[in-house]
């Protein structure tokens, strides 16, 4: 067994080399570059999505009272929630230390909150918690493929048998979904089992010498995954001083603790730990996964009348050649300085989708937007979108004009159209945005994403661990976005 630590191997694993980047202009595009496809209908007895974001908004109450209570409450630049910080949300929301931790934990994987250096800042789903469902729904969904952050594993358990498991969990979901009701635990269990065996076997892994039982679950599986705890001291599989537990014996509290995982973030219910049942907004979930569908908000008409951030949610599923053509009509009812300004204010938003297309539109705008975009080039989650714009409106070749950017704002930029595809786009369009980052392998990409500071990286890792299909990939992305949520970066 090789003992390459996991970056060396994915750095040689040709499966997980990135292709030759392409421009980042053609990267900008993936969110609005959609296909043509009518949406599949849920399985039947699917609540509506207002019943959904009902129950989503239930399921994070807690989360939505701390995110508020903490914007308006909490000593500006301290560090986010504190323990002096919790202990004021524990009086002011009659709420235990324990539950505002969890609850802001919560609320930092829904988008609820963003970090931005020391300071924490409401997200763009929280302003539109009360009034769009749509965010409410992508916001739980957002908890639920990070269900493994928001309930962490026991310490006493080998990093690799967890990821094992975590790995594994989509199969049971799947087999919960199909069977339309209760699914009994030992069923899971025999399931689970064979899923991790068949990981293992993908894996090659191989015990080391005589194995009078099933190779145990520690972290000394394949190609060094003790890196995923450093300093862990364990030793190799097949090794006397090695664990002796048997697959079986490790899987079933793992199996507990992901049941209790999914549970705890509204996924599925449990009967006195007999059988799990999905909850409605776990089948609908796992039926969206599964059929890898977008639930995004249709162009409304009249978009010369609204608002600059209601008109371009109106041109987000336009293709380009139609939404220029609304973004002229728009302009030309306006005074330009103030349409400039309206635009620039939505781009400072948190809704990264909109801060693309803000600028898109300001290229309909031109010259007499220039002087507006130089002055926020110093802004640093503008700064990218304006060196692009500067570059264009210079002359520069769009196949080229990425090259204005330095490696870090090159990375800053991917996280945040990242940010945008996961929260309006389709997963296949998360995939093909992996393509078109700077970094030539995933090691130094996650290397750079986890040191750029982006307030969404957590959530942007986690969905694009959710949505690659490689094991191996999407291994490496959870654990990096684990270490980034833990403070670990």
């Amino acid at each position: 067994m090789t003992s390459r630590k996991p970056d060396e191997q994915l750095a040689r694993n040709s499966r997980l080399r990135l292709v030759r980047p392409r421009p980042l202009a053609t990267a900008r595009r993936a969110v609005t570059t959609r296909r043509t496809r009518s949406a599949p209908r849920p399985p039947e007895g699917t609540p509506p999505p207002a019943e959904l974001a009902r129950q989503a908004r239930e399921v994070l109450a807690d989360a939505v009272r701390i995110a508020r209570w903490a914007a308006v409450e909490r000593d500006p630049g301290t560090t986010p929630l504190a323990a002096t910080a919790r202990e004021r949300a524990a009086a002011a929301l009659d709420l235990t230390p324990l539950q505002v931790r969890a609850g802001w934990d919560r609320a930092r994987l829904a988008g609820l909150v963003e970090l931005h250096g020391g300071t924490a800042r409401p997200g763009w789903r929280l302003r539109a918690w009360d009034r769009d469902d749509m965010a409410v729904l992508r916001g739980w969904v957002a908890l639920f493929d990070a269900w493994s952050l928001a309930h962490p594993a026991p310490d006493d358990v080998a990093p690799t048998a967890v990821a094992e498991v975590v790995e594994a969990v989509p199969q049971l979901l799947s087999l919960l979904q199909l069977s339309a009701g209760p699914v009994l635990v030992p069923v899971l269990l025999d399931l689970l089992e064979q899923r991790v065996e068949e990981l293992r076997e993908e894996r090659c892994e191989v015990p080391y010498g005589p194995q009078a039982q099933p190779l145990p679950m520690t972290a000394d599986g394949p190609a060094g995954d003790r890196a995923d705890r450093p300093g862990d001291g364990r030793a190799p599989a097949g090794d006397p001083a090695a664990p002796a537990a048997s697959g079986p014996a490790t899987v079933s509290p793992l199996l507990d603790w992901a049941l209790d995982g999914l549970a705890a973030v509204g996924a599925l219910t449990l009967d006195r730990g007999r059988s799990a049942t999905l909850t409605p907004l776990g089948n609908w979930a796992v039926w969206v996964k599964l059929e890898q569908i977008c639930v995004a908000a249709q162009s409304p008409a009249g978009n010369i009348e609204q608002s600059a951030e209601d008109m371009l949610r109106g041109c987000a599923r336009l293709t380009p050649g139609p939404a220029r053509a609304e973004y002229r009509a728009w302009l030309a009812a306006r005074i330009v300085s103030s349409a400039v300004a309206e635009l620039l204010g939505v781009a400072r938003g948190e809704d990264a989708l909109l801060r693309g297309l803000a600028f898109e539109a300001l290229r309909v705008v031109g010259a007499p937007a220039e002087a507006e975009v130089r002055a926020v080039a110093d802004e640093p989650s503008l700064r990218p979108y304006a060196l692009l714009w500067l570059a264009e409106y210079e002359g520069a070749d769009p196949e080229d004009v990425h090259d204005v950017l330095s490696r870090e704002e090159a990375t800053w930029l991917w996280v945040d159209t990242a940010a945008a595809v996961a929260d309006h786009g389709e997963p296949q369009l998360l995939l093909r945005h992996l393509d078109s980052a700077v970094q030539g392998t995933v090691p130094a990409l996650l290397e750079e994403v986890r040191a750029g500071g982006h307030p969404r990286t957590v959530q942007v890792l986690v969905a694009l661990a959710a949505a690659h299909p490689d094991p191996a990939l999407a291994k490496a992305v959870r654990r990096a976005a684990f270490q980034v949520h833990t403070g670990g970066a």
